[in-house]
């Protein structure tokens, strides 16, 4: 998953993958669960369910949405949407069911269980009011019902019996004939209602994960298809305003994941991968949580419609990118916790630093690699991940934090595998590159476990740091053992040092918000409800341009009135500002009115960063080369 907060440039991603543990009842499971979504008979935005799972020889059965799914550090309770939950016989008679949490019923007389019927509420519409119970599922892990869209994360719709676990799944789902839809399940075909209206499509999975596994999104959508080398890409667009379309997208999209293939070079790969966005309004009912959440081939996505075209091609470069190297790890390289995942009961590896941070350090590195950014923009990066990582605790073991991600203060702390999570990859490569004489890295690492164990064979927690040191230098080990098991924070600047890099001060571009890395160019007078310039904006270039004095009270941006009460709407907005754009913005200046009309230029500041030694030796120079370049 990932999280995409514009106002910090902050982004969040999780990702898992699992199968049940196979027991004797699950072996001797031979017909598939029959289930079916309806989403012609929505009832109060409610879509009905039913739920066939074949004869039981049980006489107690109990059915359990996830309250926890792969890739989601958090708690989601899909229960909870859930309302009129029946269990029929054969004679059509409703039998007794008792609700023993938030999402699991136990059924009595399950001998004569025909099938279950419920209605499941989307959660989307949830997000305005604070979800129910104080807790509800990231946007990307959520459900949307609407006339025209539907997001089916499965695992919202559809559970699982517990002594069913490995049990087949055929999925029916009606919806409007002229609807479009995408899905990477597995299609067993389509059936037309006698009066044209209505197309059910017939799915398969084989077992409950793929049910998890592969979201699907039905309505009028933008649908665009294409190849990156041997994968099939296929990119659906929900903007209920048409302001982006597919099209638009598709070369952001391609070049994006063509580089990302030279990048991985011959590690495998999937053969189809979907990206599902699904672009919100912003209004009261709309979902307010923006970023992805990743499947093993596909990605629901979540941003904001308003965003500029350019705004919303870097959020997918930065967000997508981190979604499809999942394919690395975890679908690749697990430990047995992901493998084995329980949705009810999840015990969580201890190996985040990997799946998330190293993801993460992937997704910036092929960036500079394969030459989408230069060096500058790499180095902006990676220092903007140093300062940010300090905002968490910094001194916390990654094992630890991880192995308990779900309870404070650990939960508090999960922001941070994307931050100093990917700072651990990036000193692991950094490593190895020297050790090696640049001949190693992260990522032959990665693809070398890939080689060991792949998608069915997990790997023993508790094992893994050991293995890695075997595999690669002493050197490797001891940083795992003191930075990642041990609480030491990491001194930077000696990995810095190995490539011939150092702090320092550049001059580089900026946004019409900030005076260089974090740096915000506002204040504000609580008291006056008023927001004005900080001394700060006069280190950003076209505002000094433009003669603004510290302490000029903005009255109005581009005619619209600025208050406290709308100002991280407005100022947002500033983040879709471009070159070339018009603008005006009316300030006060010791109570007298002043009015800027200008033409949007590009903004530089000199501010903090990393920069490239001048007395840099020549071994340094070779290690860096190696490191950026290959």
């Amino acid at each position: 998953m990932k999280n995409y907060v514009a106002i910090l440039g902050l982004s969040i991603l999780l990702v898992g993958c699992g199968s049940a543990k196979p027991t004797a009842d699950d072996l001797a499971v031979s017909n598939p669960i029959e289930t079916a979504l309806d989403l012609t008979a929505v009832n109060k935005d409610r879509v009905p369910v039913t739920i066939n799972p074949g004869r039981f020889t049980e006489e107690t059965v109990t059915y359990r949405l996830p309250r926890v799914v792969q890739g989601n550090y958090s708690v989601s309770d899909f229960g909870k949407y859930v309302d009129d939950f029946k269990a029929i016989d054969y004679d059509g008679n409703e039998l007794v069911t008792t609700k023993i949490d938030d999402n699991s019923w136990t059924i009595a007389n399950a001998s004569k269980l025909d099938k279950l019927q419920y209605y499941v509420n989307d959660t989307f519409d949830v997000e305005s009011v604070g979800g129910i119970g104080g807790e509800e599922p990231f946007s990307p892990a959520g459900t949307n019902i609407e006339t025209d869209n539907f997001v089916l994360n499965l695992h919202g719709f559809i559970g699982y019996f517990d002594s069913l676990k490995n049990a087949q799944y055929a999925v029916d789902v009606t919806a409007p004939a002229d609807f479009v839809r995408t899905s990477a399940l597995e299609e067993k075909g389509t059936k037309v209602s006698a009066d044209g209206k209505t197309m059910t499509s017939s799915y398969f999975g084989q077992r409950y994960f793929d049910i998890t596994d592969n979201p699907m999104m039905y309505g009028k959508l933008d649908v665009q298809e294409f190849m990156v080398g041997d994968i099939k890409i296929v990119l659906s667009v929900y903007s209920p305003n048409q302001k982006h379309t597919a099209e638009n997208l598709k070369e952001t999209i391609f070049k994006m994941m063509e580089a990302q293939k030279r990048y991985l070079g011959d590690i495998n790969s999937t053969p189809r991968y979907d990206i599902y966005l699904y672009l919100s309004r912003g209004g009261e009912n709309d979902p307010k949580g923006f970023g992805a959440l990743e499947h093993h081939t596909s990605t629901v996505a979540v941003f904001n419609e308003n965003e500029s075209p350019e705004s919303l091609k870097d959020a997918l470069v930065e967000v997508i990118s981190h979604e499809f190297f999942h394919i690395i790890t975890p679908l690749s390289v697990h430990s047995e916790d992901v493998h084995y995942f329980d949705y009810n009961k999840p015990t969580f590896s201890k190996h985040l630093w990997m799946y998330e941070g190293v993801t993460e350090y992937f997704a910036q590195h092929f960036q500079v690699y394969e030459g989408l950014v230069d060096n500058n923009e790499f180095y902006n990066s990676i220092y903007s991940k140093i300062n940010l990582s300090k905002r968490w605790d910094d001194a916390m073991s990654f094992t630890i934090m991880s192995e308990n991600v779900l309870d404070d203060p650990y939960a508090d702390n999960y922001l941070n595998v994307y931050y100093k999570g990917a700072l651990i990859g990036m000193c692991i490569d950094i490593l190895m590159r020297k050790e090696s004489e640049g001949n190693r890295s992260m990522l032959s690492l990665m693809k070398e476990l890939s080689t060991k164990y792949g998608k069915d064979k997990p790997f023993e927690d508790d094992k893994l740091i050991t293995e890695i040191t075997a595999m690669t230098y002493p050197s490797v080990g001891e940083f795992l053992r003191t930075h990642v098991q041990g609480d030491l924070p990491i001194n930077y600047n000696e990995f810095l040092t190995m490539v011939g890099l150092t702090f320092g001060e550049r001059e580089s571009e900026t946004n019409y918000i900030f005076a260089g890395g974090q740096n915000i160019i506002f204040d504000a007078d609580q008291e006056k409800g008023e927001i004005f310039f900080s001394p700060m904006a006069l280190k950003n270039s076209f505002w000094k341009a433009q003669g603004i004095v510290a302490g000029d009270v903005i009255k109005k941006v581009n005619g619209e009135e600025l208050s406290l009460f709308n100002a991280n709407n407005v100022i947002s907005g500033m983040f879709t500002w471009r070159e070339g754009q018009e603008i005006t913005m009316e300030l006060e200046r010791d109570g007298k009115p002043v009015m800027i009309k200008t033409t949007l230029t590009q903004p530089h500041a000199l501010a903090e960063t990393i920069i490239e030694d001048e007395n840099a030796t020549a071994e340094q120079k070779a290690v860096r080369e190696a490191w950026l370049k290959g």
